[in-house]
């Protein structure tokens, strides 16, 4: 009887030592005397103890925080740049046994990625096109994490922070090219008027009434505010015209009585 009693917890034992469980998103990486011999799907399973080992590994998509980086841009700006990768593990034998830590070597080789891929552009370039360097940085990096059964699915520039000095030119920049944008509204807004303008004057010259009706409408809309003075606009050339007409004539009606008056005292 006792004999029996040793038996079934010997065999209790071996069951607790033996069984384990891989969760749904998980799969479970067999070693038998050091070797791979299986991988075990989620679920219930048993090794042999003692000489199983099983190494559980997470599918699921990791968030691995790049530090901020000192990069040197194509001219010549320094930028520190902080980034993260989120990577997954297609392979769950090989990321465990090509690779000895695959968090360290995503977080050093998205690191040095990163610097060489941003490093080769302009600043204007890094602030304007940060889609396409977050494509470009995620397809340097997925070919190389394959071999280590992982996929990286993509990789965000967080946070470009640029020296003080940066920031007051580019705020100068910015401030200059509001102004030249307002001056070329402004200077496109007077060469519509003046064109406006000049159609307007060829009208009232073919048909001098209208002048007198704006004038008219001018006067209407003084009265309007009930001012004690009111400035009646006159055309300024023709006035001068006139003036000058009018001396004429007086000129003209005094040469021949003057030459007349002349002619009488000589006869006398």
């Amino acid at each position: 009887m006792e004999a029996l009693y040793v038996l079934v917890v010997i065999v209790v034992l071996l069951l607790v030592l033996s069984a384990r469980i891989v969760q749904q998103y998980q799969k479970g990486v067999l070693f038998r005397l050091g070797r791979v011999v299986a991988v075990r799907e989620p679920g219930f399973t048993l090794i042999v103890p003692f000489v199983d080992v099983l190494r559980r590994v997470s599918l699921r998509i990791r968030t691995m925080p790049i530090q901020s980086q000192g990069i040197i841009t194509k001219d010549n700006v320094s930028v520190d740049i902080s980034a993260v990768a989120y990577y997954r593990v297609t392979d769950a034998a090989k990321s465990v046994v090509a690779i000895e830590d695959v968090d360290a070597a995503i977080n050093q080789i998205a690191q040095t990625t990163m610097r060489k891929v941003v490093g080769q552009h302009m600043l204007d370039d890094i602030l304007a096109e940060t889609e396409r360097i977050n494509a470009q940085i995620a397809d340097i990096l997925d070919p190389l994490t394959r071999d280590w059964g992982v996929a990286v699915t993509l990789v965000e520039l967080k946070d470009i922070q640029l020296p003080d000095a940066m920031k007051r030119a580019m705020a100068r920049q910015a401030e200059a090219e509001r102004e030249k944008r307002a001056k070329i509204i402004a200077a496109e807004g007077e060469l519509l008027a003046v064109d406006a303008l000049s159609r307007a004057a060829d009208i009232m010259e073919s048909h001098p009434v209208s002048l007198q009706l704006r004038t008219l409408q001018t006067l209407a809309e003084i009265a309007v505010d009930k001012n004690s003075t009111v400035v009646f606009p006159s055309p300024l050339m023709s006035t001068i015209q006139e003036v000058g007409n009018f001396f004429r004539r007086e000129r003209d009606a005094i040469a021949p009585s003057g030459a007349a008056r002349a002619r009488s005292d000589g006869g006398e």
